[in-house]
Order: structure tokens, then C-alpha cells, then sequence
């Protein structure tokens, strides 16, 4: 399941969450729906393990994951559990999904049946497709070098700005949209130093950004991402005319990306694997004082 990777899905809805109770009590927007967020965290952490899943199948079946591996190896690359039990687990997370899906449309719409309960429900369709077919299927967007592109979308954008919405049943693109797109890219970040870690592996089996730039490149790609995400915070505070020290609370995780910027540029293969939880733990702490800040 891959659960140090948790935290990242988790970033975007504290985040949307947060940006919807301070727009209530400020009386930006009228309602907020509490009740909903056990479900839509439940919900998230399906579609996470889900992606997890199978990503770890649709590498296996690739031979992606082979012997020359610089992550760790997980159950199926240790013949820990077979193929088909595996497949059934995923269908097993689908259906979770599906289910907290629909118990949290139905909580925060009061029904099935109506235009933003659909455009919901179809939206948690292309975000389970999304979780599936990053290594799956037969042509896997992610061996075509367009992870970056869902990461950005699902991890930031539909992660925040799906979660106002189902928090307060509207939806406001600006200025959330620039922490949604900061959450964006900082996951992008998590994506990026796994495939500079695996090139070894994943060459002459799948497309990637690191592949296409170099090792090199992708590094100073990286800091794009990292200093891009942090633009997009700092951009939204100032923006809003947020200037209380308060709301300024998430600069105190600038060492832990410091911290992670500098290894990511000095180490290489599997010395970058400590990289990632640092990363996805740091973006988490991030939107959890960015949130208490916004109250």
C-alpha cells in the first residue's frame, strides 16, 4: 500500500479544507459541510492505495520492476502474494472507492440525483481510471511521460479544489487556485525524484521526464517544481491581502525543504529513496500550518 506516501494525498484535502472553513467564517460562503470530510479522507486514501496498487501490478506485469530495482521491493517483485490475489485486492479498493465516493456526494449534496452530484460522481470516475492507468492498461500514460500532467491535476487541483467543493457545494477557482497548484507541483516533486532514482531501471521500458532531460536537468527541474509551489503560496497570501503573522505559519517548514532540495542534488540512484518521505511529509506539515494560518 506504500503508506509513507499517504500523507501527500492528504496534503490537498487539509488543504481544501481549510480554505473552505476560513471562507465560511468570514462569510465568504454560507455553507460548510463537516460532516462530509470522514468520507472524503476516506475516499482519498482508497484512491491513493489504489494508485499505489496499481502501479506496483502494472510494473510487474511490465517487468519494470526488475532485479536492477533502486526502490525498495514490494510484495509481488518479493513473490509475497500472487497476481490474481493482487488483482482481486484492487478490485477490493475500487469498491471502496466507489463507496466513500458516493457516501460523500450524497452528504454533501442530500442526493444522487441532480447536476453537481453527477459531474461529482463522474469526476470520482476519471480520478479512479487516473489511479489505475498510471502503469496499467495498454497504454499506460505513465510510461508515455505524462505523469506529471495527472499528478499536477489530481494531486493539486481536483485534491483542493474538489474538497471545497464538496465542503461548501460551490466552487471558487481564484485564488485557490494558487495553493491548489502549489500542492500541484509539490507532488510532482515526489513523482519526479522516484523516476531520477529508478533510470536505471525504467530505461528502455517506459518514458519519463528524467529520461528525457537527464539527470541533471531534471534536478534543476526539481527546484522548479519546489521553489514554483512555494511562488504559488507566498503569491496567494499576498493576493488576498493576507499579511498577519499567523497566516504566515507554513514558512517555518522552509528547513525541511531545504533540507530535501540539498539531497536531492547530491545524491543519486537509490540514495535519493530517503528523499521522498521527506517530501511528502514536509508538503503535508506545509498544509496543515498553511490551513491553521487561514483561521
Amino acid at each position: 500500500m506504500r503508506l509513507r506516501t499517504l500523507p501527500l494525498s492528504l496534503s490537498g484535502v487539509v488543504c481544501g479544507f481549510f480554505l473552505a472553513w476560513a471562507d465560511f467564517r468570514q462569510g465568504a460562503i454560507s455553507t460548510l459541510i463537516f460532516w462530509v470530510l470522514p468520507f472524503l479522507l476516506l475516499t482519498t486514501v482508497c484512491l491513493q492505495i489504489l494508485s499505489n496498487m496499481s502501479n506496483e501490478l502494472g510494473d510487474h506485469l511490465s517487468g519494470t520492476d526488475g532485479a536492477d530495482r533502486q526502490g525498495p521491493m514490494y510484495s509481488l517483485g518479493q513473490g509475497g502474494i500472487s497476481v490474481q490475489k493482487f488483482k482481486r485486492t484492487i478490485f477490493f479498493f475500487v469498491l471502496l472507492c466507489c463507496l466513500f465516493g458516493t457516501l460523500m456526494v450524497w452528504q454533501s449534496f442530500g442526493t444522487l440525483i441532480c447536476v453537481k452530484s453527477v459531474a461529482t460522481i463522474l469526476l470520482g470516475a476519471c480520478a479512479i481510471w487516473a489511479a489505475m492507468h498510471y502503469t496499467l492498461g495498454k497504454n499506460p500514460y505513465g510510461y508515455r511521460g505524462l505523469g506529471d500532467f495527472f499528478v499536477f491535476v489530481f494531486f493539486g487541483l481536483v485534491s483542493v479544489l474538489g474538497s471545497y467543493w464538496v465542503m461548501t457545494g460551490s466552487l471558487s477557482l481564484w485564488p485557490e487556485l494558487l495553493p491548489a497548484a502549489g500542492i500541484g507541483l509539490f507532488s510532482i516533486g515526489v513523482l519526479n525524484v522516484n523516476n531520477i532514482r529508478d533510470m536505471v531501471s525504467d530505461a528502455g521500458t517506459r518514458i519519463t521526464i528524467p529520461l528525457l532531460m537527464g539527470e541533471r536537468n531534471a534536478k534543476w527541474y526539481h527546484i522548479f517544481l519546489i521553489v514554483g509551489g512555494w511562488v504559488c503560496f507566498i503569491v496567494y497570501l499576498v493576493v488576498s491581502n493576507r499579511y498577519h503573522w499567523g497566516w504566515w505559519l507554513f514558512l517555518l517548514t522552509i528547513p525541511l525543504y531545504a533540507i530535501h532540495l540539498k539531497g536531492v542534488w547530491q545524491k543519486s540512484g537509490k540514495e535519493l529513496d530517503g528523499m521522498l518521505p521527506l517530501l511528502v511529509m514536509s508538503t503535508f506539515a506545509l498544509a496543515i500550518l498553511f490551513g491553521i494560518g487561514q483561521l
